[in-house]
C-alpha cells in the first residue's frame, strides 16, 4: 500500500506548503536528507492558541500535534515530490507550550508520531524524537514541530 493510499483511508487531505512567516525557507535538503522548518499547529486555518496546562488538556495537545503532521508531511511532499521515496522519517522535534509544572509534553508529541508511524509504517515511521516544554511558540501557538527525513 502506498503512503497516498494510507492517507486517503484515513480522509486526510495534504495542505499546501504554508508561506514562511519570517526569513527562513519550508525545507531543506542536502544529500539524502530533508530537513522542514518548524510547523506550528493550525486549526481553522489560523494559529491553535493555547498553553499546556493553563487552557488546553493533553488530549487537545496531542490532536494539535497530529495537526502539525499532516502539515508536515504536506511540505515534505512538496520537498521530494512523492512521500514513497521516504526512506526513513530520522527525527521529530516537539516544542510544546505549556506551563511550569505540565509534565506530559511527550504524550502530547505522540499524536505527531503515532500519525507518522501509522502513515509511513514501523520500518520507515520510526524516529528518533526530542520532546520539549517551552514558555512560548510563534503566534501562541500551542505546539510547534520539525522534522528530518531521508530519501531515497
Amino acid at each position: 500500500m502506498s503512503v497516498y493510499d494510507t492517507l486517503k483511508s484515513l480522509n486526510i487531505e495534504l495542505p499546501p506548503v504554508a508561506v514562511p512567516a519570517a526569513a527562513y525557507v519550508p525545507f531543506v535538503q542536502t544529500g539524502n536528507l530533508v530537513f522542514l522548518s518548524g510547523h506550528i499547529a493550525k486549526k481553522e486555518g489560523k494559529a491553535w492558541v493555547g498553553q499546556l496546562g493553563k487552557n488546553i488538556d493533553t488530549t487537545e495537545g496531542k490532536q494539535a500535534a497530529r495537526a502539525v503532521a499532516i502539515d508536515l508531511m504536506g511540505t515534505l511532499h512538496a520537498a521530494v515530490g512523492d512521500l514513497n521515496k521516504v526512506k526513513r522519517i530520522v527525527k521529530v522535534m516537539s516544542l510544546v507550550n505549556s506551563t511550569g509544572d505540565f509534565n506530559e509534553q511527550h504524550l502530547v508529541t505522540n499524536g505527531c508520531s503515532e500519525l507518522l508511524g501509522q502513515v509511513f509504517g514501523p520500518q520507515v515511521g520510526a524516529h528518533a524524537r526530542s520532546a520539549f516544554g517551552v514558555a512560548q511558540i510563534p503566534m501562541g501557538a500551542c505546539v510547534e514541530i520539525e522534522l528530518i527525513a531521508e530519501i531515497g
